[in-house]
């Protein structure tokens, strides 16, 4: 018997479990890391979240300004 590996992100937002590999379904997500730079107040930080998509959602509908969507014809 194969165990198939199965990996997880969790969401930072809502705490939902993600599946990002083994069999699909597989869900989507938003992966941030941002390396904090000279007089910020996070110098010398990295700081890595993951959103899922319903909290990516969310989060993009209070913007003052939209988010550029642009339409994607090739998906990998």
């Amino acid at each position: 018997m194969t165990h198939e590996k199965q990996e997880f992100m969790v969401c930072n937002c809502c705490g939902e479990l993600v599946k990002t590999e083994g069999i699909p379904p597989y869900g989507e997500g938003l992966a941030v890391t941002k390396s904090w730079g000279y007089f910020s107040g996070k110098d010398g930080e990295r700081h890595h979240f993951f959103l899922c998509e319903e909290c990516y959602d969310r989060m993009v509908k209070g913007f003052a300004v939209p988010v550029e969507i642009e339409e994607v014809t090739e998906l990998l």
